[in-house]
């Protein structure tokens, strides 16, 4: 059985724009734009682990997140249990602190990005917030 890899996302939201990370080139899922966010560590919580990996990955300091969707996707070599969180309070601009490049998007600009395949679901998720 496949180990499976508890992730915290966060889908930064400001104006009806979306914040997005390029993942980088050699890692899994590379040169995808992704929401940011990251693995959940032993003894922390979905919402522990998210404002910590935004804090170190974006720069932003969270004050307030909501439940969007949960999602486990088999990718094959691995499987993900993405735990995703509306973010639409927060502190500080996010920025890319990883070496990844950046942008903000409209939710129809979104559908045109190379995204990991498990977020389809979180842009229908999008669809029906």
């Amino acid at each position: 059985m496949k180990k499976v890899v508890e992730v915290a996302v966060g889908v930064i939201k400001t104006n009806n724009m979306y914040f997005m990370t390029k993942r980088l080139e050699h890692v899994h899922q590379g040169g995808k734009w992704e929401f940011p966010g990251g693995k959940v560590e032993e003894g922390e919580s979905v919402e522990q682990a998210l404002y910590r990996e935004l804090k170190e990955e974006v720069n932003i300091e969270v004050d307030h997140s909501a439940f969007l969707i949960d999602i486990t996707h088999d990718y094959g070599d691995k499987v993900v249990s993405l735990r995703v969180r509306l973010v639409e309070s927060y502190n500080n601009a996010p920025k890319a602190l990883e070496g990844q490049k950046e942008g903000w998007f409209t939710y129809e600009e979104l559908a045109n990005l190379d995204l990991p395949a498990a977020n389809q679901e979180i842009l229908a998720a999008l669809a029906k917030h």
